[in-house]
């Protein structure tokens, strides 16, 4: 049953960060897990089609939270002169109903991002490409940037076929019982005449071998100031 663990989650800590970092009692973490997922699913469904790869939630207190959105195309959502970016901070602070900070971070690999990969496959279902089309061409890009390998996996009415069946697609190595592989997995959804059609991808981009729990940023940034300063050399 090895195949059928979502790799994201059984990594957690390991290769990956959390999708969410904070830490809150009784009450508080249920107003706080259902905030993020709010806070997800607005965005998600706001920037479908703006290549958003994922969203970290970052909160330090219970007054304020961070939302930083990873996507492809930044300026669409800042806007030009920063004009969407207001609108979108007043629209999630409705959705959070707390004040929010947002960090746009640029993803420069987009043909080799799992979720930008499905949601691209996805698109190109729903304007009638060939399925077997969409899945090579995908595949090729991502290897050409230098992942080790990738599985596309589509289900449903391919082709608008009567019966519904899956049609999988994979070149290179994707270790699935291996917990140093960094593997990337992402779904998403095709809305087509003849149904909705599944998208799942697996992306391989080789073995971490540092298995220390992964931190992030701000985390690395307070370690390089508490790390002490060797002592200088006294020259004769």
């Amino acid at each position: 049953m090895g195949q059928k663990v979502n790799p994201n989650a059984l990594r957690g800590g390991i290769t990956k960060t959390w999708a969410s970092t904070w830490f809150a009692e009784g009450k508080a973490f249920k107003d706080h897990l259902h905030a993020d997922i709010r806070l997800r699913k607005f965005i998600e469904k706001k920037f479908h089609k703006n290549g958003v790869s994922h969203v970290e939630v970052d909160r330090k207190s219970d007054k304020s939270v961070k939302v930083t959105i990873h996507t492809a195309k930044p300026g669409m959502i800042i806007g030009r002169g920063g004009s969407e970016i207001e609108k979108l901070r007043s629209e999630l602070e409705s959705v959070a109903r707390q004040a929010v900070l947002i960090n746009i971070k640029e993803v420069k690999d987009f043909a080799n991002n799992a979720q930008l990969i499905a949601d691209n496959v996805a698109f190109q279902l729903e304007k009638r490409v060939s399925f077997r089309k969409c899945m090579k061409q995908a595949i090729s890009r991502a290897r050409r940037i230098g992942s080790k390998g990738v599985r596309i996996l589509v289900s449903g009415r391919l082709g608008g076929a009567d019966m519904a069946r899956r049609e999988q697609y994979m070149e290179g190595r994707v270790p699935l019982h291996t917990l140093r592989a960094n593997i990337e997995y992402a779904q998403s959804r095709a809305y087509t005449t003849f149904g909705v059609s599944g998208v799942k991808v697996w992306v391989y981009k080789g073995d971490v071998y540092d298995m220390t729990p992964v931190q992030n940023e701000p985390e690395k940034a307070q370690a390089k100031k508490a790390a002490p300063r060797p002592a200088a050399k006294k020259q004769a």
